[in-house]
């Protein structure tokens, strides 16, 4: 069976109790395939991007019928503002149906006028969102242009500076280091591994580190970051001083080298 994520922010959990430790989030909109029924309230999930947790049925709107008609629908995404009151009516004075993140899918309803566009939430209910502040809902690459795509790729990290660090976050709430990465990625139409190495089955391949470029990936032993250019790379980490969103250096010579990291590189990922 498949159920929409209703919560704004959906946690999956380690085990089925709200004490165990987030392992990831799904944000709303997103639709995910029920395993089974782990204890009463709670269901192990698969997400779209192949990776599992335990879900509180509280944040779920279950049937296949219901998520394939959301799947059918057109959509955007929240993507250029951390986030976004949906508001009962096309002005600022509208009452709030709910509040979602970046990531967060809605479906469009019609053509956007005076600059609000009216979305349709998963429970049914019509709201309204400035136009501006949605995006193109891409399930396949947003462009084949080589450049175009990593540059987007780059644009889209740096959208989650100012984040502080979460085990296991993929939001402007809290984000963790893969999550940043795999988020990245997913607004710009691909889906990669969530957790912080090169799996078999996704599409980021090894190369090395002489070949790099905007976009690309660096791997640390339980952690990674993208490189953004000029010997650059962003990630989230929770370095006491960081904690969360930064930028650094591979460059000795530069004031945000981390030794730390650059000594322990052990891999360079590309989609390309």
């Amino acid at each position: 069976m498949k159920a929409i994520v209703t919560a704004p922010v959906c946690a999956l959990r380690a085990a089925p109790a709200r004490e165990s430790t987030l392992v990831d989030e799904a944000l709303y909109g997103m639709v995910v395939e029920l395993l089974e029924q782990a204890a009463p309230g709670w269901y192990r999930v698969r997400t779209h991007y192949r990776y599992e947790g335990f879900v509180c049925g509280e944040s779920l709107l279950l049937g296949d019928e219901t998520a394939s008609a959301w799947e059918a629908q057109p959509k955007k995404v929240i993507r250029n503002k951390n986030f976004c009151d949906v508001l009962s009516a096309p002005k600022v004075q509208g009452w709030i149906l709910t509040t979602l993140p970046r990531g967060g899918i809605v479906c469009v309803v019609g053509q956007p006028s005076g600059g609000w566009q009216q979305v349709r939430l998963a429970d049914g209910r019509t709201g309204f969102l400035p136009e501006s502040i949605l995006a193109e809902y891409y399930t396949a690459p947003l462009s084949s242009d080589e450049g175009i795509l990593r540059q987007a790729l780059v644009d889209v990290a740096m959208l989650y500076r100012g984040t502080h660090y979460r085990w296991g976050g993929k939001s402007p709430m809290g984000i963790d280091c893969s999550g940043l990465v795999s988020m990245a990625y997913m607004l710009c139409g691909i889906l990669i591994y969530r957790d912080a190495d090169i799996r078999e089955g996704f599409p980021i391949r090894k190369i090395p580190i002489e070949a790099v470029k905007p976009g690309d990936l660096l791997f640390f032993p339980g952690h990674v970051a993208m490189y953004i250019g000029h010997g650059r790379y962003c990630h989230s980490t929770g370095k006491v001083g960081d904690n969360g969103f930064a930028v650094n250096s591979l460059i000795p010579s530069d004031a945000d080298y981390r030794e730390d990291l650059r000594e322990k590189l052990t891999q360079v990922g590309t989609y390309f």
